[in-house]
């Protein structure tokens, strides 16, 4: 199903993916409601929101996590296989350490819970979207944390191997910055940024921006997430 969006520069384009039809419909309303926010298209199947994506690139597609057919997972990863650079958020009721680990690990941008306040969670949205952040609900940030202490560790002397654009990138990506927010301070393309990012991933051998913000931040090159 798709919207109509209403004129405006800085609006945020969203794509709503979520089997469940009267809670989609709720929070297409509640972002209705809301300026800057636009709906412009909706689905309950994953492999529909990728096709979706490609045709109306939304700014922020907002992901269920348990859905029928292709879950949320899945459908996260064919969306970064397609190369979609919104941002990605996970919105659920499960607040398993495994499912949020996995999340974030496979590309996500944030992970909220749909028991949250609906102040709070327009609040993490435009913080996703406007400020490019990571997000995730105030009751899982300790599990997340505790979590990503865990993942294997590449060498210090990995760093090495990373150009002194890239090594700027890894920086910036370490205070939670989005692509466009890099591109804009190093004045390059979103394009080139998605490049570089995707080769220093590679070379350190992470698969998510969140370990490389990890990574970074333990080897004193950022502020952290």
């Amino acid at each position: 199903m798709t919207h109509k969006a209403p004129a405006g520069a800085d609006e945020c384009r969203i794509l709503l993916v979520d089997d469940h039809p009267l809670l989609r419909q709720g929070v297409a309303q509640l972002l209705a409601l809301e300026p800057g926010f636009s709906v412009v298209a909706e689905t309950a199947n994953g492999a529909e929101a990728v096709q979706l994506a490609v045709r109306h690139h939304p700014d922020l597609i907002l992901l269920d996590w348990h859905m029928h057919g292709l879950n949320g997972l899945d459908t996260l990863k064919a969306l970064r296989a397609a190369e979609i650079d919104a941002r990605i958020v996970i919105y659920t009721v499960s607040d398993s350490q495994d499912d949020v680990v996995a999340a974030f690990r496979a590309g996500a941008d944030g992970y909220l819970l749909k028991d949250m306040e609906p102040a709070a969670f327009l609040d993490k949205l435009r913080e996703a979207v406007c400020y490019g952040h990571t997000v995730v609900s105030e009751q899982l940030s300790a599990v997340l944390a505790t979590a990503l202490r865990k993942p294997h560790k590449p060498a210090p002397d990995s760093l090495d191997t990373l150009s002194e654009r890239e090594g700027q990138i890894l920086r910036l990506v370490a205070t939670g910055q989005s692509n466009k927010l890099i591109a804009r301070e190093l004045e390059i393309t979103e394009g080139t940024v998605k490049v570089h990012v995707k080769n220093l991933l590679k070379k350190l051998h992470l698969r998510s921006r969140v370990e490389a913000a990890v990574f970074a931040v333990q080897n004193g090159l950022g502020r952290g997430l």
